[in-house]
C-alpha cells in the first residue's frame, strides 16, 4: 500500500492511501459538531482518522474513540498518530453493529459518523473493496449506526452526521427509530445556483421534538471557496 502523509498543522498529519482517504465532508461534519474540550468523543467509520485528527487542531476532546471494521484503516490512523502531537486519540478495530469489549456504553457525549451514502448495490459500484465498502452499506447500514449511537451516548448526548439529501428521511426515520431526536439540520451546496449535494444533521438521545434548519452553506463563491468555507478548511494539506 503506498501511502501519503497530509498536514492539518506543524503537528498533526493524516496516513491517507488509495483505499483510505477523505473530502472536505470530514471538515464539514467535523465543524458541525461543536465538539468540546470536555466531551467524551467515538468517531464511527473513521477511515484513517481525519475527523478524530481535525478535532486535534483546536481544544481536543478529553478522549475520542477511532473505530473502524477493517484493519488497514486503523494501521493508518496509527501511522499518522506516530507522526503527530496528539492527545487522547485512542484507534478501535471493531464492528460497530456489535462495538467492543470495554466500550464506554451510556458514557459519550458525542458521536460522529460520515457513513456509507448507497445503499447496498445501488449506484456504481468501485472495484477495491475497501471503497465499496466506504460508499456503500455493505458491512453497516445507517440504522446500525444509530444503533450504536444509542448504546454509546448518555441521555443528552448527540449524534453527528452528514449524507446525500436523497437519503434524509432515511436518516431522520434510523434516529427517531433509536431514541435520537433530530435537532438541528444543515445543508450544503457548492454555490447559490444549485441544490445540496450533501446534509449535516444532529440528534440528541433523549431529547424531545424540535428540529432547527440552520442557514445553507456554499462551497463556492466568485472568488472560489466561500469565507465560511475557507474558515473550516484551514489547512495548507501539505504532502510530505
Amino acid at each position: 500500500m503506498e501511502y501519503k502523509y497530509e498536514k492539518l498543522t506543524d503537528k498533526i498529519y493524516v496516513c491517507a492511501s488509495s483505499d483510505h482517504r477523505f473530502g472536505t465532508d470530514a471538515f464539514l461534519l467535523a465543524d458541525f459538531s461543536q465538539y468540546r474540550a470536555k466531551d467524551k468523543v467515538c468517531d464511527l467509520g473513521t477511515g484513517c482518522g481525519i475527523i478524530p485528527l481535525i478535532m486535534q487542531k483546536k481544544m481536543p476532546p478529553q478522549v475520542t474513540y477511532a473505530v473502524d471494521i477493517q484493519e488497514g484503516a486503523v494501521e493508518q490512523l496509527r501511522l499518522g498518530l506516530e507522526k503527530s502531537e496528539t492527545t487522547g486519540i485512542v484507534p478501535v478495530c471493531a464492528d460497530l453493529k456489535e462495538l467492543w469489549e470495554g466500550a464506554p456504553l451510556g458514557q459519550l457525549d458525542l458521536v460522529t459518523c460520515n457513513p456509507p451514502y448507497k445503499v447496498n448495490n445501488a449506484g456504481f459500484q468501485s472495484v477495491i473493496t475497501a471503497q465499496k465498502i466506504a460508499r456503500h452499506e455493505i458491512l453497516c447500514t445507517i440504522d446500525d449506526v444509530c444503533a450504536a449511537a444509542q448504546k454509546l451516548l448518555k441521555f443528552g448526548g448527540r449524534l453527528c452526521v452528514c449524507n446525500r439529501p436523497e437519503r434524509l428521511s432515511d436518516v431522520i426515520l434510523a434516529m427517531k427509530s433509536h431514541d435520537i431526536e433530530p435537532k438541528r439540520l444543515r445543508f450544503v451546496s457548492k454555490n447559490s445556483d444549485e441544490a445540496p449535494w450533501l446534509f449535516l444533521i444532529e440528534g440528541k438521545k433523549g431529547s424531545k421534538p424540535f428540529m432547527k434548519v440552520e442557514p445553507q452553506l456554499y462551497i463556492r463563491s466568485e472568488n472560489g471557496f466561500s469565507e465560511e468555507l475557507q474558515k473550516i478548511y484551514d489547512t495548507g494539506k501539505e504532502q510530505v
